[in-house]
């Protein structure tokens, strides 16, 4: 599976293309040193680094390898038979999200991992995986990491080839939640406010997108890190992973991540957390409801890529309805989430998928989905 990578304050993004199902092309940028790639399920040849671009802003390119610190090196990935490409350094200044080289806004940052048989008349479509990369500060949720992490989960979103997005980090701890450093009383209200208010925009904005959003868990998860994985539609952990809320230790309540918890877990669990810091174990958060699964460290990629092919086996306007439903309805008294619920069986009926898909199992054949918003003629 190919992957975006990115860190803070070394954010590094690297994407590679996928293995497609149809004919096109690829092309890559160099990533910068110590850029982690998670690797695809079937081997895919390198992206060689080619030499930088010359900036947007006019001033000299920047090789990947002598990319400064703070930097946001990127790797774009199209859909294409599975092959060398080139490209050129790019990035972001960690502090404003800028643009080094050329490409749209937000571009460059997102894999293309192909899901499907190797069939061109059998496309499932892609599942695109965002990594947390920067293990030495514990991939921290700094300003400029949730700059990066929102401007990942809106690229591609209006593709009708997007099925799913997995989260999932490099090193020992999955996400330490914010940044302390921009906490500090050096700081003034105004910026403090802007890092919670984004970090909040981020959790909402997973359950507003038209796919499932899947945490792929492998450590420590803290703070705003476990109010990450507890905002995110599915949640796969290895047994070794831990979920806590520790901020009542330091003085710093945590009262943003309190929001996801208590929509995740039983109130009296989720106040235990909240009030002593201590951590749930990964059976200890499956059994409560934090994540979906738990998994030997050695099957957690075979475990999401399952899930993950699975989902893009089906129409994706039928889940994007389905998701926008659920959540729709999850807050409302019983009376009220029926009424909602059953227009929506009505107005799904009326979609050319929810058609196909009826058509297909009275005829037992496998559906031909459009994954198109439109209505049967």
């Amino acid at each position: 599976m190919a992957s975006a990578v990115f860190s803070n304050p070394a954010d590094s993004v690297t994407r590679c293309p996928g293995s497609s199902t149809r004919p096109g092309s690829g092309w890559g940028r160099a990533a910068s040193p110590g850029a982690a790639e998670l690797r695809p399920l079937s081997p895919l040849r390198p992206c060689p680094a080619r030499p930088a671009r010359p900036r947007s802003d006019g001033g000299p390119a920047v090789p990947a390898a002598e990319a400064p610190h703070g930097r946001l090196q990127q790797r774009r990935g199209r859909g294409g038979r599975a092959g060398p490409a080139g490209g050129a350094a790019d990035g972001a200044a960690a502090g404003g999200g800028r643009a080094v080289s050329g490409g749209s806004r937000g571009s460059g940052t997102r894999p293309r991992s192909e899901l499907g048989e190797r069939n061109p008349a059998v496309f499932h479509g892609f599942c695109s995986t965002i990594v947390l990369n920067n293990p030495r500060r514990r991939n921290a949720l700094s300003l400029p990491m949730l700059q990066s992490l929102r401007r990942d989960l809106l690229h591609d979103v209006k593709s009708r080839e997007l099925r799913v997005i997995v989260i999932a980090a490099k090193g020992p701890v999955f996400c330490s939640g914010h940044d302390l450093k921009e906490l500090s009383s050096e700081d003034d209200v105004k910026h403090h406010s802007q890092v919670f208010e984004l970090c909040a925009e981020v959790m909402t904005l997973i359950q507003k997108l038209p796919v499932p959003v899947i945490a792929k868990v492998n450590g420590l998860a803290t703070a705003a890190g476990c109010q990450l994985v507890a905002s995110c539609d599915i949640a796969v952990a290895s047994e070794k992973s831990q979920f806590a809320t520790p901020g009542v230790n330091i003085g710093l309540f945590c009262s943003t991540p309190a929001v996801a918890l208590g929509r995740s877990l039983p109130r009296k669990v989720a106040l235990e957390m909240l009030f002593t810091g201590e951590p749930l174990s990964a059976h200890e958060a499956l059994m409560h409801g934090l994540v979906s699964k738990v998994v030997p460290e050695d099957k957690l990629e075979e475990e999401t890529m399952k899930i993950s092919q699975k989902i893009c086996e089906s129409s994706k306007s039928v889940l994007a309805l389905g998701k926008a439903t659920f959540y729709r309805q999850i807050t409302q008294d019983l009376d009220t989430a029926y009424k909602i619920t059953t227009k929506v069986m009505v107005d799904n009926l009326t979609l050319r998928d929810g058609q196909e898909g009826i058509e297909a199992f009275v005829q037992k054949r496998k559906p031909v989905w459009s994954h198109s918003q439109e209505e049967k003629k």
